[in-house]
């Protein structure tokens, strides 16, 4: 069926729907990964965004359980060059095609996807409807007018938990977990080490990231997005981790409060939209990035070992390090790309944090460190 693309400052794509057939609506970004579309449309990061893969052949090789992010896709749509009618994979359980028609995700191939990414570099990302229904452009256009630009929208309790619950690494969901674990990806937990017990705040939060949690002996709750310090320290954590998510940092003011309350009481480990939440806990600000970053190949330095770590990332906004107080807050890491800040650390208290995704394996371990890390300075503040 014939499909629009219709961007907010009029620029229209034309080809063919697939997946559900309808219309969807949101910010359109890219991401240059070669593999990994499913765990990409089940990234709670992506609530409110259509993306556009610059890989040009996506489907092929099916979707299956193991390699969900959470229980469903969060992508509002998706926009490819060629999509697979088929999946040709052993782990294959559905058809992608059917995967996007069973859970409402429409998507649009058969385009010029390179024309599309260069035009969302040159302008930056914007608004856009993806529509089978609707072939007026202008009407489309308007509707993407309309729709409530990312900045200033809070969408971390949207994509929360609404309820407590302890993470169960026997889960099936965690079966690709097991398959990094025995091909050598995942260093596996040494034995007898003492069970930590690790309170993860979900503002998104990727299953793997509780999978590389859990491998390292923690036990995990996941507590909603709204949970208050005082809840938190009443569950008696030996660290607390700040997860991943989507939208604007700044309106997520309840988690930065809860953020000032846990510094100095508990060792903390944000990722993502956590790391952001731990800029602005310490007094910076955050500002949205032209086209983000969506992708498996950025490089991103150590400033403390000088290494190069190919890392995965998935953000629209950024710390601003010279809102940074650099007498307590030493800037770990930084993207090569445009210089971007990927790392802090505070000098006195135990609180650390990276903008990219260590749980993913682009490198393919490169980043993984960081667990062990987290888990150290748990030991050393409990000790």
């Amino acid at each position: 069926m014939q499909a629009i693309l219709a961007l907010e400052d009029g620029r229209i794509f034309r080809g063919h729907g697939h997946g559900h057939l309808g219309e969807c609506q949101g910010e359109v970004v890219f991401n240059t990964s070669l593999t990994g579309y499913q765990e990409i449309a089940t990234d709670p990061s992506y609530a409110g965004q259509i993306v556009v893969l610059t890989n040009p052949q996506i489907g092929n090789y099916g979707t299956n359980r193991a390699d969900n992010e959470a229980a469903r896709p969060y992508i509002e749509g998706l926009i490819v060059r060629e999509f697979s009618a088929i999946s040709s994979n052993w782990r294959s359980e559905q058809v992608t095609d059917e995967y996007m028609e069973r859970y409402a995700v429409p998507v649009l191939a058969e385009i010029d996807t390179r024309a599309l990414v260069r035009h969302l570099r040159d302008r930056g990302v914007m608004r856009g409807v993806i529509s089978t229904t609707e072939s007026n452009p202008d009407v489309l256009v308007a509707r993407a007018k309309s729709i409530r630009k990312m900045e200033g929208t809070d969408l971390a309790r949207v994509v929360s938990t609404k309820a407590s619950y302890q993470f169960d690494a026997s889960d099936p969901r965690s079966q690709m977990g097991e398959t990094l674990l025995s091909e050598g990806f995942i260093q596996k937990p040494q034995a007898g080490k003492q069970i930590l017990n690790v309170i993860a705040y979900d503002f998104g939060i990727k299953q793997n990231i509780l999978r590389m949690l859990t491998r390292d002996e923690c036990r995990v709750t996941v507590v909603p997005a709204e949970t208050t310090a005082e809840d938190v320290l009443s569950l008696k954590p030996d660290g607390v981790f700040l997860s991943n998510g989507p939208g604007d940092p700044e309106p997520v003011d309840y988690a930065v409060r809860a953020i000032r309350g846990l510094m100095g009481r508990v060792p903390v480990f944000g990722i993502c939209l956590g790391h952001q939440l731990c800029g602005l806990a310490l007094g910076g600000r955050t500002y949205k990035l032209k086209f983000g970053h969506h992708g498996g190949n950025h490089p991103v330095r150590n400033n403390a070992t000088g290494k190069v770590e190919i890392t995965a990332h998935n953000h629209n906004f950024a710390v601003d390090p010279d809102s940074i107080n650099a007498n307590e807050v030493e800037l770990t890491h930084v993207d090569l790309n445009d210089q971007t800040l990927e790392g802090l650390r505070h000098k006195t208290l135990p609180l650390f944090s990276v903008q990219y995704h260590p749980e993913a394996a682009p490198g393919p371990h490169d980043s993984h460190y960081l667990f062990r890390d987290f888990r150290q300075m748990m030991e050393e503040w409990k000790g």
